[in-house]
């Protein structure tokens, strides 16, 4: 009898643990839920590709909208387009970026260095642009610190394909400036390995 007690002890044990593990399916459900639930808490409007297209690739900030892009599903909002002009076809360029990073699914916000606008903690990353392709890694700045990764997650790269990265050189020119919510598969190492969203508010200017 107690030998019975103890395997259905043990039988119980198991299940218990089979119903704790998370499958990837489950990770990805939680994520589509965090950011559905991010969407809805801030009050952001979803446009899709075409819309964003007859819009003239612009997204209304007094609407709050957001693109929703179907290759990357990364949801864009650009708050000013930039001055001078964009990474050219076969070009590589350092750019300067200030930023916000916030979690979604775990509602808190992590990084920052756009506070003081002044301090040496510019993150820089050097991108090439090959035929629409973007890729880059970062030499310096928080992202290398905070995730020990040189790597530049691909939904920052995301937005060079609509905004310009020129310096400003008079008081009405503006450095580019999106917001972004990142899904897992677009994002930082410990987001992909975690299968969480980020949201971040990102300026983009040329390094002099």
């Amino acid at each position: 009898m107690k030998k019975l007690l103890l395997i259905c002890i043990a039988a119980i044990a198991v299940l218990a643990s089979c119903n704790d593990y998370e499958t990837y399916g489950d990770k990805k459900e939680k994520e589509r839920n965090a950011i559905s639930k991010f969407v809805s808490d801030y009050n952001i409007i979803v446009i899709d590709e075409d819309q964003f297209v007859l819009q003239g690739y612009t997204t209304d900030t007094v609407r709050n909208e957001f693109v929703k892009l179907n290759k990357s599903g990364v949801y864009m909002q650009i708050v000013r387009p930039g001055c001078g002009e964009k990474l050219k076809d076969g070009e590589t360029a350092n750019i300067c970026c200030r930023f916000r990073e916030f979690d979604i699914e775990g509602d808190t916000a992590t990084f920052r260095n756009n506070v003081d606008i002044y301090s040496s903690t510019v993150d820089v990353m050097r991108v090439t642009n090959t035929s629409g392709t973007y890729s880059g890694s970062f030499t310096q700045g928080l992202m290398i610190s905070a995730y020990s990764s040189a790597s530049v997650p691909a939904g920052w790269l995301v937005p060079l394909a609509y905004i310009k990265i020129g310096r400003s050189k008079s008081l009405t020119d503006e450095k580019a400036k999106v917001r972004l919510i990142v899904p897992h598969s677009q994002g930082h190492t410990i987001a992909a390995q975690d299968v969480l969203p980020y949201f971040y508010e990102i300026t983009y200017e040329k390094e002099a």
